[in-house]
């Protein structure tokens, strides 16, 4: 999946809020501060993975997530790169309302 389409959904950005927040947590840990069904945060945590947005390890019968800082920096990179391209174009905009 598509890191942007991960993130789309409001509780899959609030989930890498919280680990980014709390660091490790354990899928139970995770499920007690939402307001929906743990099936439904195993899913978000599914695509999460497929993202690569975040990295589970298992110990024992628990599974413990956590934020990828590659993927992290990958988003923080483009976001970087965008914003320099957005004020080049201002720039560029700048310079046309001042040639007319």
């Amino acid at each position: 999946m598509d890191t942007f389409a991960a993130l789309a959904v409001p509780t899959r950005r609030n989930i890498a809020e919280l680990l980014a927040r709390r660091g490790q947590l354990s899928a139970t840990d995770i499920c007690e501060r939402f307001d929906v069904t743990p099936s439904a945060i195993s899913q978000h945590l599914k695509v999460l993975l497929d993202a690569r947005l975040v990295t589970v390890e298992r110990r024992a019968q628990q599974r413990i997530y956590e934020l990828n800082p590659e993927a992290i920096h990958e988003l923080a990179d483009w976001a970087a790169q965008m914003s320099r391209r957005f004020d080049r174009m201002e720039d560029v905009m700048k310079q046309q309302q001042e040639d007319t």
